[in-house]
Formats: C-alpha cells, sequence, structure tokens
C-alpha cells in the first residue's frame, strides 16, 4: 500500500539543507530554520508522498502531555504547550492563522501495584519540579472526580489537567508546511534514492532523487519517520528505528460518561479518551515486530480481544458499546531507549537525526524542530539543551531511558 505522485524536480542543483520527509518532523524544522533571522540558507524539503495519506501525522492522535519520567522529555512537551497555546503569537499575528489551544482533558495514569505507585510518585515529584500539574490520587480521589471508573484493583492514579489531553495537530502542520514555503523553503514530491559522501567519508555531498537529479547539499535532515533506517543507510549509517504498528479505534457507547473522559493509561496497555461525542481506545498489538513500511493491515481481532475487554473493566458503561472506525498508523520506534535520536552523526558530521519518536513526536516537534534549526544554523542548542538524544548515545549503545513509554 503507497502513493506514488508525479516526480517534481527541484528548481536548484545546490540547497543549504535538504530534509528527507516534509511531514510534521521535517516541516518543523523546514519552518524554524525559514523563521529563524539568522539563517539565510536554501531549504528543500523531499516528500515522497505529499498527500501524506501513509504517513505517522495522518494517523496520529495528537496527544499532549507533560507526564514523562526524564527532565528534558517534560520540558520538551512544555515547549509545545506553549507553542499550541500561543499559536498566533508564533506567526506574527497573520489574521490568515486560527487560534488553537490544548484539549486539556487530562491524563489520567493508574497503577496496579506497589512498585508502579512509587515509579508514579517518583514521576509527579519531577514533573510538579518543573512547574508541571500532575498530582498522585489515592483511588477514593479518583472515584470522587471521575465516579465512572472501577478501581478495587488500583493503588494510585497521576493525573494532570494543565495543559495535558490533546490538539489540532494537523493545524499546526499545516501552518508549518505553508508558511516555510512562504518563506523560501521549498517543497518538492520526489523521493531521495541515494547519498555520495566525500572521499573521507565526513560528509554528503549530494542527494540523488528518483526522478534523476542530483543535487548538492551542505547540509542532510534525516526526518523520515519510520522509513528513517532506510535514508540512514544511504549515508552508510545504521539507527535502530523501524515501523510498528498501533491501533486506534473509535467508538460510541451506550451510556455515555457524563464528563470528559481523561486519557486514561490502563495498566494492560491501553488508553482511552474522550473523542468528541465519542471515545478513543488505543494500544499496541500483543505481538509487536518491525513491519513493511507499507502494511497497514489491521489484525481485527485486537478489539474484541484486548481493547474492548480492557475498557470495559476500567468503565463498566462502556460493556455496552460500538465500534465506529479504526485505523493503524506507524510508530518510528527506537529499539534503543524509545527516546528520539537528535541532532549530527558523529562521523558524518552533516548529517542530522530527528527521528525515532516512539510515538511521541506531534508533541515533541516544536521544540525538535527549533533545536534542529538551531544546530543548523549555530552550531548549537540554545533554547532548550536537547544533547541528551543525541546520537553517541547509540553508538555507546547506552539507552538514555524514559519509563512513561505509551
Amino acid at each position: 500500500m503507497s502513493v506514488v505522485a508525479p516526480f517534481v524536480a527541484p528548481l536548484k542543483t545546490h540547497y543549504d539543507v535538504v530534509i528527507v520527509g516534509g511531514a510534521k518532523i521535517g516541516s518543523s524544522v523546514a519552518w524554524f530554520l525559514s523563521n529563524n533571522a539568522d539563517f539565510d540558507g536554501s531549504i528543500l524539503v523531499v516528500e515522497k508522498d505529499p498527500t501524506y495519506a501513509f504517513s505517522s501525522t495522518s494517523h496520529t492522535n495528537s496527544c499532549m502531555r507533560q507526564q514523562f519520567s526524564t527532565e528534558i522529555n517534560i520540558r520538551v512537551s512544555q515547549f509545545a504547550a506553549e507553542f499550541v497555546n500561543n499559536f498566533q503569537d508564533y506567526f506574527l499575528n497573520d489574521p490568515r492563522v486560527p487560534t488553537i489551544n490544548v484539549q486539556s482533558f487530562g491524563y489520567m495514569t493508574l497503577a496496579d501495584n506497589a512498585d508502579s505507585a512509587n515509579a508514579l510518585r517518583r514521576a509527579q515529584a519531577l514533573q510538579e519540579s518543573c512547574g508541571a500539574g500532575t498530582k498522585t490520587m489515592t483511588p477514593e480521589e479518583i472515584k470522587r472526580d471521575y465516579p465512572f471508573y472501577f478501581l478495587d484493583d488500583i493503588v494510585a492514579g497521576n493525573h494532570n489537567l494543565i495543559n495535558e489531553g490533546y490538539y489540532d495537530g494537523n493545524t499546526v502542520f499545516d501552518w508549518w508546511k505553508r508558511s516555510a514555503r512562504e518563506k523560501g523553503a521549498e517543497y518538492i514530491a520526489n523521493q531521495v534514492v541515494a547519498m555520495t559522501k566525500n572521499a573521507d567519508g565526513s560528509k554528503v555531498v549530494s542527494v540523488s532523487l528518483a526522478s534523476g537529479e542530483q543535487i548538492s547539499c551542505a547540509k542532510v535532515v534525516n526526518a523520515s519517520g519510520p522509513s528513517a533506517a532506510v535514508t540512514s543507510r544511504m549515508a552508510g549509517i545504521d539507527i535502530p528505528v523501524e515501523p510498528r504498528k498501533r491501533y486506534s479505534y473509535i467508538f460510541a457507547a451506550e451510556q455515555p460518561l457524563d464528563r470528559d473522559l481523561p486519557l486514561t493509561i490502563d495498566p494492560s496497555g491501553v488508553h482511552v479518551r474522550s473523542e468528541g461525542q465519542y471515545y478513543l481506545a488505543g494500544c499496541p498489538p500483543d505481538h509487536d515486530p518491525a513491519v513493511e513500511v507499507d502494511d497497514f493491515i489491521e489484525d481485527h481481532s485486537l478489539w474484541q480481544d484486548k481493547v474492548w475487554p480492557a475498557v470495559a473493566k476500567r468503565i463498566p458503561q462502556f460493556e455496552a458499546v460500538k465500534l465506529i472506525n479504526s485505523w493503524v498508523g506507524h510508530y518510528a520506534f527506537n529499539t534503543l531507549d524509545q527516546n528520539a535520536i537528535l541532532g549530527a552523526h558523529d562521523q558524518v558530521e552533516n548529517f542530522i537525526f530527528v527521528n525515532g519518536f516512539s510515538g511521541h513526536g506531534f508533541q515533541q516537534a516544536p521544540a525538535m524542530g527549533r533545536g534542529v534549526a538551531e544546530l543548523i544554523t549555530y552550531g548549537e542548542y540554545r533554547s532548550l539543551d536537547l544533547t541528551p538524544f543525541g546520537y553517541q548515545r547509540v553508538a555507546d549503545h547506552k539507552p538514555f531511558t524514559e519509563h512513561a513509554v505509551i
């Protein structure tokens, strides 16, 4: 299953920055670069599917949370919330740009044993120290605020109603792409199929396109989502990123809840939240291998055997529901530690990663795009130190562990 668009040739034969992948992550880099007054270079964004029909961007649930176990991931999400809540300001109050906000229904992370509860308490303390509004709640406190939960097996929960929930990520993406083009970034429907390095292998000097052109470049940004490993191999680099299926389900309840449902992370691994008049649930499959980038075939037994039973147990009002829609998307899954890989390679110095978000890409795109733009422009991160995500940990096989992975 793939989309092959008519190839579009680039306007020039050299670009300062070639971005491989024009979905939300690539467009974030393009926008922050083109919006930086100190960057005066040329930008080419190469996207093989300009409809984005099978990209992770098109299959996202547009979530936003600060409930992470590492400070840098909390800070990254806090900037995303600040960016979304002040969206028009970042576009200099352009009257065409809409107002958007984080829909703060909150996250509710549930623990069913003492070890998990202690982990929640440690995470809450860190999140609070970073200014997040996370509170650790007893089952009685949860039941007081959300009486529809079944909590007999729950010992604690972390909850935050401030800048946690979801947002209109596609509007952000659309305006990044539109504005980057208006500021001079060139987007083409094409595909990078090869890269050529210099004699000592320290730089990529050109990329080859499926339409036959060879384009010289000063820097290459790998923003190709689940195809990141394929792109990296063109430069002779291996990274531990692979496509993995993630399932989403929209359902209607015969007895709707009388209040918004926080994005509830059940100990079973299933999550569920309000979605307008409906509800959205999701989960990884029990067997979670790498898949081909064009494999979106659903395992229809997953809803009946895993998702609905877990949802109905946690919220008994959901024992009678009707499945409205379902789909499969891909995580760009970093098998090392489920954290992003960001910044330059240790040997191919002009090859820049912005990969392996493992499901966090939509909420991390603002900070990561800004950071990569700073790295390209200034040779360093200036707004937020993103060095913990650097490639060196991959080379050294030293995971940067984030426990709050959904």
